[in-house]
C-alpha cells in the first residue's frame, strides 16, 4: 500500500494487484482480463513495474461483480461503464438493459419449462423401461425415449 501526499491535503491510497483482489474477492487473473477486455483502466506502475491500483477500482470491481450476478454479460457491462454508469441501482441505462435481460430469462424459462413438461412425458410413458432399439442396416442406435421424444414434439 502506498500512501501519496502529493495532492496537497488528499490522501490517495495506492494498492497492489494482490490486495485489491483480496478485497473484491476475485483472482489476480480476473483483475488482468478485465484490464485486458477494457473493463478496468491500465494502473499506473510504481519505479519497480509494480502495478499501482486507487481504490476506485475496488468500487468498479464491485460494480462488475454486481451487474454479472444480475445476468449481465461482460460486454453489457462494459457498454454500461463506458455511458458513465457507476451503481446497478441507477436508473435509465441500466433499467432498460435490465428489462432486456428480464424478457430473454422469461423467454428462456418458458423454453426450459416445455422441455421439462416433455421430459416427464417421455419418462411416464416409457415407465423406466427405456432399453435401447437398433436400427436396420447398422444405423446408429436409438433408444426408445428418443424416439419418444420425436413423435411428442411432432404432436
Amino acid at each position: 500500500m502506498t500512501l501519496d501526499y502529493s495532492q496537497g491535503s488528499i490522501v490517495r491510497v495506492e494498492m497492489t494487484i494482490g490486495r485489491v483482489a483480496n478485497a473484491a474477492r476475485v483472482s489476480i487473473d480476473t483483475i488482468r482480463f478485465y484490464e485486458r477486455r477494457g473493463l478496468l483502466a491500465a494502473p499506473r506502475r510504481n519505479f519497480s513495474g509494480y502495478r499501482n491500483y486507487s481504490e476506485e477500482v475496488l468500487d468498479r470491481l464491485r460494480f462488475i461483480g454486481d451487474a454479472k450476478r444480475l445476468g449481465f454479460t461482460l460486454k453489457e457491462i462494459k457498454e454500461l461503464l463506458s455511458q458513465g454508469v457507476k451503481s446497478t441501482n441507477e436508473c435509465g441505462p441500466v433499467t432498460r438493459k435490465a428489462e432486456a435481460k428480464l424478457t430473454a430469462m422469461n423467454d428462456e424459462i418458458s423454453r426450459l419449462l416445455g422441455l421439462r413438461r416433455t421430459l416427464r412425458k417421455m419418462v411416464e410413458a416409457c415407465g423406466g423401461n427405456c432399453a435401447p432399439t437398433h436400427a436396420a442396416r447398422g444405423e446408429a442406435s436409438r433408444s426408445r425415449i428418443l424416439n419418444r421424444a420425436r413423435k411428442m414434439r411432432a404432436e
